[in-house]
């Protein structure tokens, strides 16, 4: 019988999980409302601020439900859907998963169905992450003050520090961008649609600062997500031939 990722029993197994996070969270948003309610806070802001926050979710929730269909194409829907909804984030689990297939020399183009692989790709994803879950507790504290202590005393080296920090992290995904260069113009496709996407994100960061669009901070990621995606769609077939 061969595998499937897409599997009812997977689904359950996924549903059961996702289910229980959002118990877990509607379980402390109605403590946090009683809580403050005691403390006589404002009930009236109180409302507004979790309609608002509820509102502006949706946002973010776009970019996250993109992640889920890339992922689903080759991995089913309760594996992305598990990861991306609990714990994961685009800009981690699709490297991993892209990576590990092509270790394996598994064709991303087509839905996984050898169980061996479908379980190295669920396991790399998850090691890779799970160190954050011990290291953020027993670490943060330190980190966190370790920064402030360089801010405080010079608060340019500070920032300076924070851009290194955040550019290496996002130097650490350009690999997997600048892997098929020297194949040909094919392989310059990725650089294309990385260059289309940062420019649909400096356009959004210009609206947002010299017309004041604020609530497009919110949408920004998932315009230049969206809008690379379609241009990939057109600029794929026309030069990967």
């Amino acid at each position: 019988m061969s595998f499937n990722p897409s599997s009812t029993f997977l689904f359950i197994l996924a549903g059961i999980i996702i289910l229980f996070v959002i118990c877990q969270s509607l379980f402390f948003l109605v403590r946090a409302y009683k809580r403050g309610k005691t403390l006589g806070m404002d009930m009236v802001k109180i409302r507004q601020t979790i309609i608002s926050t509820a509102v502006f979710t949706f946002a973010p929730a776009v970019s996250i439900l993109l992640g889920v269909i890339t992922l689903s194409k080759f991995l089913g829907l309760p594996l992305p859907w598990l990861r991306l909804s609990v714990i994961g984030a685009i800009t981690y689990e699709l490297p991993a998963a892209t990576t590990t297939a092509n270790a394996l020399h598994v064709v991303l183009s087509e839905t996984v169905t050898d169980p061996k692989v479908y379980t190295a790709i669920a396991w790399v994803m998850t090691l890779g992450i799970f160190p954050g879950l011990i290291w953020v507790p027993l670490f943060i504290r330190k980190i966190q003050g370790g920064l402030m202590k360089i801010k405080d005393k010079d608060s340019k080296w500070g920032d300076i520090m924070m851009t290194a920090l955040f550019l290496g992290m996002i130097s650490a995904f350009l690999g997997m961008v600048f892997a098929d260069i020297r194949s040909g113009l094919k392989g310059w496709i990725p650089i294309f649609i990385l260059l289309f996407s940062a420019l649909l994100m400096g356009i959004c960061g210009l609206l947002i600062k010299k017309c004041n669009l604020k609530w497009l901070e919110n949408y920004a990621l998932p315009i230049s997500m969206l809008g690379a995606m379609v241009f990939a769609v057109f600029l794929t077939p026309l030069i990967g031939g």
